[in-house]
């Protein structure tokens, strides 16, 4: 991988799309807006903690990559479907969880209550299906219904996951494939489509959002462990103190020794608030195992395979930023 861009800032890796990004904030407000004030006031709390817009921004930078600069029908349109869609899921993803701070900012649910969010997620889904409608093709319809489908499956398979210490590397991927990286894997497919590229590019693109996703999940694990409140925007440890058994718990269970993995199990099994001083020996155990080294071997393993999906892509600016990409989704501290 080589760029000339700073791999850790997202706005110059994402700086030949700019206007285009800006254009889509203006999109997600006039399509968020409703006569039920409590949906325009949670969907104004949701726009002003922002979000890295990766998703969109897949989508149109695919999109561009391969139009060879023809105009681009429904391009914004179908990124805000995108977001909306991936801001409906972390709503109710807040729920399930119990989470109180996303973005560094009180989440929905802490701030309206969790009936308010879920409502307004569900909002979010069927905005998204009205617009979806509108480019009339039949194939973005079914990327889109089954992404949403896919993701459900996902997030059911992490509620069936969660306590359990037996779930292994592969039904944890599965996870991640499903309740993640489907959403990465739709957003680039649907930039192939409306640029009219080839059945070809169309699955190398789709391919290439699979991967990245992968990757950009599996560095949450990792910086799950290693990074600030501030610097996440949620919780350190929350992952643990939910009870998730990811990667780099799942390493520390078939590699810790005999005290690491039965710590491990207990934390993962327990029903009520994890101790503080249980979590520092996890938090200890996982940064002294290998088990950070292996997550991160793990995600570039990922990053390299969406790389070499979109090498023969045309050379040009969307396609430099969606190389960097693949190293953002490794470098990335947030």
């Amino acid at each position: 991988m080589s760029t000339t861009v700073k791999t850790t800032d997202l706005a110059a890796i994402l700086a030949p799309i700019a206007p285009d990004l800006k254009a889509l904030d203006e999109v997600i407000k006039r399509r968020l807006t409703s006569e039920v004030a409590l949906i325009d006031q949670i969907s104004g709390y949701i726009i002003q903690s922002g979000g890295k817009r990766v998703r969109p921004a897949l989508l149109i930078l695919v999109a561009k990559a391969l139009s060879s600069g023809r105009e681009i029908p429904h391009v914004l349109d179908l990124a805000a479907v995108v977001e909306f869609i991936h801001t409906a899921t972390l709503l109710h993803d807040d729920v399930v969880d119990e989470s109180t701070l996303r973005r560094g900012r009180e989440t929905a649910n802490a701030a309206f209550g969790n009936a308010a969010s879920v409502l307004v997620g569900d909002f979010l889904y069927s905005r998204a299906f009205q617009m979806m409608v509108a480019p009339n093709d039949i194939r973005i319809m079914q990327i889109l219904s089954d992404a949403t489908n896919t993701i459900a499956e996902g997030e059911v398979l992490q509620l069936l996951n969660m306590n359990d210490p037996e779930v292994d590397e592969s039904s944890y991927l599965q996870v991640i494939r499903y309740k993640t990286a489907k959403l990465f894997e739709a957003s680039s497919e649907l930039g192939a489509i409306l640029a009219g590229a080839s059945n070809s590019e169309r699955e190398l693109a789709a391919a290439f959002g699979r991967h990245i996703g992968t990757a950009f999940q599996l560095m949450d694990d990792l910086l799950d462990y290693t990074a600030s409140p501030e610097q996440m925007g949620k919780n350190a440890g929350d992952d643990l103190r939910e009870g998730k058994p990811t990667l780099p718990l799942i390493y520390l269970l078939e590699k810790g020794n005999t005290e690491e993995q039965l710590l491990v199990r207990a934390a993962i099994t327990q029903n009520t608030d994890l101790p503080e001083d249980v979590f520092e020996q996890i938090l200890a155990a996982v940064q002294c195992s290998g088990a950070l080294e292996y997550t991160q071997l793990a995600a570039k393993r990922e990053a390299d395979l969406a790389l070499g999906n979109i090498k023969a892509f045309p050379k040009n600016a969307a396609t430099d930023s969606l190389i960097a990409l693949c190293e953002y989704s490794l470098a990335r501290q947030m």
